[in-house]
């Protein structure tokens, strides 16, 4: 049994938590949710609501992790624009103080014509060998002045480019805050139909949230039975390499909290679970769902996807984990929710295609 290499699940104050803060249910059949119907029809639609609103979170989340990335791109640009304006600004200041000494030193010496400085100078030979010196000068300075002009244009524009580049990330935190104030109004909104519910019907919730755990807990204790079985169980063997890598680090967070903008290692949302866990198979993985459904290879049937490839879920394709076999998926699904295996037919979101890295 290798059920002790998982994380530990959460205790009764982690469950009432998900009482009064976690998604409805997992998006079910129609069939499935016609067999657990809540007790006021009323309260069917306020439980429609409160799932829309997760979905909408989640992929508001998504556009703030694609907002977040290029945030962080643009300030690396800016900070590496500002440090080469530094060090240009450096080199131009040592340039023109090169400069300075040698129109002082031309004005010093300029004053006399070079023919009676000879007929003056007490070491004829001597003054010769200067009069050389100051024309090799005199080249080098202007080279040096051909140099400075250059290098004067080139620091302008990278003082261009950097404020580009910091105004962009000044739109980009802008709409940082747009989303984030988004996603909050929309979990805002789904908190206060949930307390319209009873406590009844909010245990029921919970209760419901327990049983696609358990589920959970039973395909992967299936799955682990099925490799330690010589027979295979009907199990798919995973993608090898660093595909089958990630999927093996994926695996060992199943438990763990879904919480909207985070990559780990003590939770997650959708993306930041499938790049957290390539980055432990030293792959940098794009941060959103969109990014990473053009990232490798494009697997459009789902009957040739091997577990640990990517599964790209929604029209919208606001939502990825793992293929974890038999048409089942490993994933961070949504606010209240726990890193836990799924079945791809019941999880409510259409599959488009799947991506092996």
């Amino acid at each position: 049994m290798a059920s002790h290499r998982r994380p530990k699940q959460p205790g009764q104050g982690y469950v009432s938590v998900i009482t009064a803060t976690a998604a409805v249910s997992v998006a079910l059949s129609a069939q499935s949710a016609s067999a657990d119907p809540l007790p006021d029809p009323n309260k069917k639609g306020v439980q429609a609501q409160i799932d829309r609103l997760y979905e909408e979170a989640t992929q508001a989340t998504e556009k703030y992790n694609g907002a977040k990335e290029t945030a962080g791109k643009l300030q690396k640009e800016a900070d590496n624009l500002q440090a080469a304006v530094a060090r240009k600004q450096d080199d131009l200041n040592e340039l023109r103080r090169g400069l300075g000494s040698a129109a002082t030193a031309q004005y010093r010496s300029g004053g006399l014509d070079p023919s009676v400085q000879l007929l003056l100078s007490s070491d004829p030979d001597a003054f010769l060998g200067e009069a050389a010196v100051l024309d090799r000068i005199g080249a080098r300075q202007s080279e040096a002045l051909q140099r400075f002009l250059s290098e004067q244009r080139a620091l302008r524009q990278q003082r261009v480019q950097a404020g580009e580049k910091l105004a962009g990330l000044q739109d980009t935190r802008k709409e940082l805050g747009n989303r984030k104030k988004e996603i909050q109004g929309k979990l805002a909104e789904a908190q206060r139909l949930l307390n319209t519910l009873t406590a009844k019907e909010r245990a029921e919730i919970a209760a419901k949230e327990e049983r696609a755990n358990r589920a959970s807990e039973r395909i992967e204790l299936s799955k682990k039975t099925a490799v330690g079985n010589s027979t295979g169980g009907g199990s798919q063997a995973a993608a090898p390499g660093r595909t089958g890598s990630a999927f093996e680090a994926a695996k060992t967070r199943v438990g763990m909290p879904y919480v909207w903008g985070a990559t780990g290692p003590g939770s997650f949302d959708c993306s930041g679970l499938t790049s957290w866990a390539f980055r432990q198979a030293g792959v940098d993985l794009p941060r959103t769902s969109q990014a990473q459904a053009s990232f490798g290879t494009r697997i459009n049937s789902l009957g040739d996807l091997r577990p640990g490839d990517l599964v790209i879920m929604r029209t919208d394709l606001s939502h990825v984990g793992f293929y974890a076999g038999n048409g089942q998926i490993l994933h961070s699904p949504k606010p209240g929710a726990q890193v836990r295996y799924e079945s791809m037919a019941r999880s409510g979101m259409p599959f488009m295609w799947g991506v092996r890295v």
